[in-house]
């Protein structure tokens, strides 16, 4: 499975699975992390394979702030972080993850380079869709 938009990780598909079968009480989604390892040296984005157990460079990690279901069926859910101002001024953010309680990466996507300005907030949403 590759994806240029986003997977659910190996890790969170196990997790989903066990949880389903009744063997564990599913953890949580509670931080978001960027980095900027997630282009190649033409700064073309690399593919998401799910087996991602980490960002390749991760700059940050911070609490969710928020999260709303974007459907009717509530089968996909954004989650909501922010880099504030002053927090990684001069760096190009080029993935992002999800982590659950347990400090798992539960899914993960890259995408082109976004410069961050040192006075300006920078406000993620990443769905997790299902």
């Amino acid at each position: 499975m590759d994806s240029t938009n986003g997977v659910i990780t190996v890790i969170g598909r196990k997790k989903l699975c066990k949880a389903h079968a009744g063997e564990i009480t599913l953890p949580v989604i509670t931080h978001m992390a960027w980095g900027d390892g997630g282009v190649d040296e033409a700064g073309t984005p690399k593919l998401a394979t799910g087996s991602e157990i980490a960002l390749y460079n991760q700059l940050l990690k911070k609490e969710i702030e928020n999260h709303v279901f974007v459907n009717d069926e509530e089968t996909a859910c954004r989650y909501t972080a922010t880099i504030d101002k002053g927090e990684l001024t001069g760096k190009e953010i080029s993935e992002m993850g999800l982590f659950d309680s347990e400090g798992d990466l539960i899914a993960y996507r890259t995408f082109m380079r976004k410069g961050k300005d040192a006075d300006i907030p920078q406000i993620y949403d990443m769905d997790e869709i299902f």
